[in-house]
This record gives structure tokens, C-alpha cells and sequence, in this order.
């Protein structure tokens, strides 16, 4: 009995051996692709002047702050970032306001020498060079309430639109 098991798992294996030789394969390529598109985010925080004081310390000296702009762009993607007027400006000019007849003016500036205004127009955004990777990149947003301004007691808000173009 331990013969004919012997000779029928060798001849199972000799079988499996023959069908594993006698089989038949072909190939193809199977191509994969994906396209990578340019994308941005753009988030913000905001300029807090705190207190402004038109009688002693900005009566002749502006007030000044800072706020930020975030943005995240597709490695390799170059963008352009602008800020609108406001919801109080008269014209070009910046305002915030506590009422609907009391103002405050102030600007937003691209650099920390407070000379570039950052706009909405082509000339005056912020040109956010190509994105090395996908890390976000913050940029400051140089805030300055003018000196001398003939304020209202009050608490004063703008809101100013940021939008990154890619």
C-alpha cells in the first residue's frame, strides 16, 4: 500500500509538472497617467491696530500693524495675490468705520518700509513667485492707520477681500 502511494503522488507531480510546461502567456503594456493642475488656497490673519489715539501718541505719528496671508499653491504654480478696497473705501482710499458716518483711513503695504500699497489691480499685487513645493508660504500684510485723523470714540472694522490668482 505505501508503494502505490508513493507511485500515485509522483505521478500527481509528473502531471502538474506536464500542464505547468505545455501552458501558453502573452504580454501587453498597460500605460498609467495622471495630470497634475495648478491649485491655490489662501487663508488670512488679521491686522489689529489696537488703540488709536488722535489726541497725544498718533496725533503726529501714524499707527501701525501687521496681519498675514497664507497661501498654498501646487509646486510649481506662480500666483498673484490682491486685496480689494474694503467695504468702507471711498474710491482708492481704505477706510474702516463704526458707523455710517464716521471713518477711519488706512492703508496695506507690501513691505515693512510701508511704501508699496498692496492692490487688486496687476501693477499692485503681491507677485507670489512659482511654489518650490506644496508647503504653504506666508506673506506679511504692513497695516498703517494715517496720523492726525479727527476720530469718534468707537470700535472701527473694515473687511477687506484677499484673492489669489493662479
Amino acid at each position: 500500500m505505501r508503494l502505490f502511494l508513493i507511485i500515485a503522488a509522483g505521478l500527481a507531480l509528473v502531471g502538474t509538472a506536464a500542464m505547468r510546461v505545455s501552458a501558453q502567456s502573452a504580454t501587453a503594456s498597460l500605460t498609467v497617467s495622471a495630470n497634475v493642475t495648478k491649485n491655490c488656497t489662501i487663508s488670512t490673519a488679521p491686522i489689529n491696530f489696537g488703540a488709536y489715539d488722535p489726541v497725544a501718541a498718533n496725533a503726529a505719528t501714524p499707527l501701525d500693524g501687521i496681519g498675514t496671508i497664507t497661501v498654498t499653491c501646487t509646486k510649481g504654480a506662480a500666483a498673484k495675490v490682491a486685496l480689494n478696497a474694503g467695504s468702507n473705501a471711498q474710491g482708492s482710499t481704505r477706510r474702516m468705520s463704526t458707523s455710517a458716518t464716521e471713518f477711519l483711513t488706512y492703508e496695506i503695504y507690501q513691505d515693512a518700509a510701508r511704501t508699496t500699497v498692496w492692490g487688486d489691480g496687476d501693477n499692485n499685487s503681491l507677485d507670489v513667485p512659482a511654489a518650490p513645493n506644496r508647503n504653504p508660504r506666508t506673506f506679511t500684510a504692513y497695516g498703517r492707520v494715517a496720523a492726525a485723523q479727527d476720530a469718534t470714540v468707537g470700535t472701527y472694522t473694515d473687511t477687506v477681500i484677499a484673492v489669489v490668482n493662479f
